[in-house]
């Protein structure tokens, strides 16, 4: 086992070490002046630990076998999403929450996003080598992809939802989609977007009209102060206005630690979850916002190094959804906050407060792991489901083939 551990990615490990110690002091920042969430740097030192152990025992695991019974894992995920469906409770307007007793609650779309990156790969690595087909692959391949993503969008969890579909399309193009199949995605993609913002700017009252019906109206709330500001309310404008400004006023090297005025005053809203890369930007300034993204670009960096290395099919195509997932999050959440993206709630990831994503982030970086150890043999080792030779039979074999050579 130890000489497991030593094969382990010491660069990954070490990056993670600085973004747990990044976490704890951002988010000591953003609650000390509310009693209330007083002690959550110190709940987020003990995800830390729990992540890190996670990381090692998911890590000595071969993956191929998280892959091979990936549809076990896909059949419990869409039932924890059902049950959060009907059961679950509310937090910040989505509904996918289950509580595990008083203090604890989970959200399973969170979970759903390793689910769904393993799935894939069990799909992708069953299709036979070469370029995707339409319907052969594509199409039953989306399906299965669509059915969590209805799931969590009746949860009122867009953010999450559209990470799903960034999930997918990565697994897409790591999976060697047909390049007329991706231009084709792409223009849809290009008319639908363009399509979206025309219909939304244009009939705009009709539209909010129709969210407030649906009781869907803080989606307004959210695109409104992206696509048209001049119409977004004080309340809708509040929260992005505010970061922004704070974000500005850091300038080069920040105002200094705990000395953030608009963060320490309570202008910004969050600032321990969804708002915590504005804690960081006012207080150490562009200096340390950009440190922040020099580490997620060295952890996507040796992620890629791993896949580049590996010698099978599922470790690169787990990989690449990790990193698309990952890279969804980073640019959704900092780019929410610099009018780049509308803003969805989602959280930063390793950075922000919030124990099921993180530790579902470190899961993740656990299957890396596991992959860096494991992703050497070749592909003929995985079992997919697939039967393979008994031994008297792959004798049995050899001797024919020496048979016939004589």
């Amino acid at each position: 086992m130890l000489r497991m551990l030593k094969k382990m990615d010491g660069v990954i490990l070490f990056v993670m070490l600085l973004l747990m110690i990044i976490s704890v002091f951002a988010i000591y920042s953003g609650t000390q002046t509310d009693a209330n969430l007083a002690n959550h740097h110190v709940k987020t030192m003990y995800f830390y630990v729990a992540g890190f152990i996670a990381v090692l025992v998911i890590g000595l695991v071969n993956y191929k076998l998280y892959v091979k019974y990936a549809f076990y894992l896909y059949g419990l995920g869409i039932i924890l999403l059902i049950l959060a469906n009907v059961l679950g409770s509310s937090i910040n307007n989505a509904n996918g929450w289950l509580k595990l007793g008083e203090n604890f609650s989970f959200q399973p779309a969170e979970l759903f996003k390793m689910i769904l990156i393993l799935f894939l790969a069990h799909l992708i690595v069953k299709r036979q080598r070469g370029t995707l087909k339409f319907w052969r692959d594509i199409v039953p391949i989306g399906c299965w992809a669509f059915i969590p993503f209805a799931l969590v969008m009746a949860q009122n969890d867009l953010g999450n939802a559209l990470g799903y579909v960034v999930i997918l399309a990565a697994v897409f193009w790591i999976g060697n989609m047909r390049l007329k199949h991706a231009l084709i995605a792409l223009a849809i993609m290009g008319v639908a977007f363009f399509g979206f913002v025309k219909a939304y700017t244009f009939y705009h009252d009709e539209v909010f009209t129709f969210l407030e019906k649906i009781k869907r109206e803080h989606w307004a709330e959210r695109i409104d102060p992206w696509l048209v500001p001049e119409k977004a309310t004080s309340k809708a404008s509040w929260h992005t206005k505010n970061a922004g400004l704070a974000i500005g006023s850091g300038g080069i090297i920040g105002k200094g630690y705990l000395q953030g005025t608009s963060v320490q005053s309570g202008r910004v809203p969050y600032t321990y979850s969804d708002s915590i890369f504005v804690v960081i930007a006012e207080e150490f300034g562009f200096v340390g916002a950009s440190v922040l993204i020099l580490l997620y670009f060295i952890l996507i960096h040796r992620m890629v190094l791993i896949a580049l290395a590996c010698r099978d099919r599922a470790g690169p195509v787990i990989i690449v959804g990790i990193i698309g997932m990952l890279l969804y999050q980073v640019f959704e959440n900092v780019g929410a906050f610099l009018g780049l993206m509308p803003l969805t709630g989602i959280t930063l990831p390793f950075i922000s407060y919030g124990g099921t994503s993180l530790l579902i982030n470190m899961a993740c970086i656990g299957v890396v792991m596991s992959i860096k150890l494991y992703g050497q043999e070749e592909d003929d080792e995985l079992l997919m489901g697939e039967q393979q030779p008994r031994l008297s039979e792959r004798l049995w074999n050899m001797l024919k083939k020496e048979k016939s050579a004589v």
